[in-house]
């Protein structure tokens, strides 16, 4: 049987190999502490769910959810950004659900691409940015997040060879898995290169609520009021806690929307109207629980970050997401790999090798946040021994 030659780059990966790794370490004997997926621990809102429930015995929500049918999310959505960012959207024309803010990333390189033509990423930055250009035939130049640049791309480094063939810039801040903000300053930058060289920018913004020092990050829409060349990409998942349940949504220029409107019209009929639902009673709800969720992950940062001080470890404490990023020790620091194999099969603590991101990812792991911080500081601990012992 043969297949297409778009799969031969979204074949083995290294965070399929952890998988494969962390069910071998589990077959052994060893307890896994998983410290290697985003995935957020914390239960969604009851008053989330009461709205998905109560859908469950309306018929009408059962059939599919065309377009017409789901202008209430569309309008809870826009009123969301207005609130946060004082940015007026069409829900008509420049807002579309997604199934999840993964969908859409993936999906919008099928409307912007052509094959050869390249498209701008972070490097280290999120594997399925990577995913949706290799499936749109595109090619991919990374653009280096370096430490001493605070973690953001310079644009003047793009090589112009490149450059003239590049249609689609993708950002994200804060970032996973740097945890990098970016500033408003920074954003206007962005906007203004990819005016002037005709790009397509995409900011993925799923840590929009997990700033740790009380302010809210800028948005692409508030540095490109007149949508020009801007899309953004919003989630459910970690604000409200609703990964599961699939369920994101996009800003922007009319016409990417439109654009990204035609790709999902041969490929789905939109999330089920019963989860949309629950997604409108979280974004037109109370911010208790997602502040609440935000002082949570900051306690785990603080817990985590002193447990690695503790046994020896300096990493900086982080201002965003939930996520450590943090540089290897010495013997350790040209493979990440090997380094988060060999932990996962001696203590069954899991973290996400830094090389998985992207080639300017090596040298560095990350930790996910996601178990309260007895756990945690458990983690460091076994860490700590392997360390000591691997040193030695």
């Amino acid at each position: 049987m043969q297949f297409a030659d778009r799969l031969k780059p979204l074949g083995s990966n290294v965070f399929a190999d952890m998988d494969t790794a962390k069910a071998a370490a589990n077959r052994a004997g060893q307890t896994i502490l998983d410290l290697s997926l985003g995935s957020s621990d914390l239960p969604t809102a009851p008053h989330i769910l009461e709205a998905i429930a109560a859908a469950l015995n309306d018929p009408g929500t059962h059939g599919y959810a065309l377009f017409r049918d789901i202008g209430d999310m569309r309008a809870a959505a826009a009123t969301w950004v207005e609130r946060r960012f004082g940015a007026s959207v069409d829900p008509d024309a420049e807002v579309m659900p997604l199934i999840g803010s993964q969908e859409g990333t993936a999906h919008l390189p099928l409307a912007i691409l052509n094959p050869g033509d390249f498209a701008l990423l972070l490097d280290p930055g999120y594997p399925s940015h990577y995913g949706g250009v290799h499936l749109a035939g595109g090619q991919i130049y990374g653009m280096p997040l370096l430490a001493e640049n605070a973690f953001l791309p310079v644009f003047d480094d793009i090589p112009t060879p490149v450059l003239a063939q590049s249609k689609l810039m993708v950002l994200s801040y804060p970032h996973n898995p740097t945890t990098a903000i970016a500033s408003r300053e920074f954003f206007d930058r962005a906007v203004q290169f990819c005016q002037t060289h005709n790009l397509v920018l995409v900011h993925d913004f799923p840590y929009v609520d997990f700033v740790f020092d009380g302010s809210t990050p800028p948005s692409i829409l508030q540095s490109d009021r007149e949508r020009s060349v801007s899309i953004e990409f919003f989630t459910m998942s970690k604000s409200y806690s609703m990964g599961g349940f699939r369920i994101g949504f996009a800003v922007g220029n009319r016409q990417l929307i439109s654009a990204l409107r035609q790709i999902k019209a041969v490929v789905d009929f939109n999330q089920y109207r019963g989860i949309m639902r629950g997604a409108i009673a979280a974004l037109l709800g109370d911010r208790t629980e997602v502040t609440r969720s935000t002082d949570i992950f900051r306690q785990r940062r603080d817990a985590m970050v002193a447990a690695l001080h503790e046994i020896g470890w300096q990493i900086p404490t982080p201002p965003s997401t939930m996520y450590l990023w943090a540089k290897l020790p010495e013997q350790w620091a040209r493979d990440s790999v090997k380094f988060c194999m060999d932990l996962v099969q001696t203590t069954g603590v899991a973290l996400s090798p830094g090389a998985g991101f992207g080639k300017y990812g090596e040298g560095y792991v990350r930790f996910a946040l996601v178990h309260d911080p007895e756990v945690l500081r458990l983690a460091a601990q076994k860490i700590g021994e392997f360390i000591h012992k691997t040193a030695i």
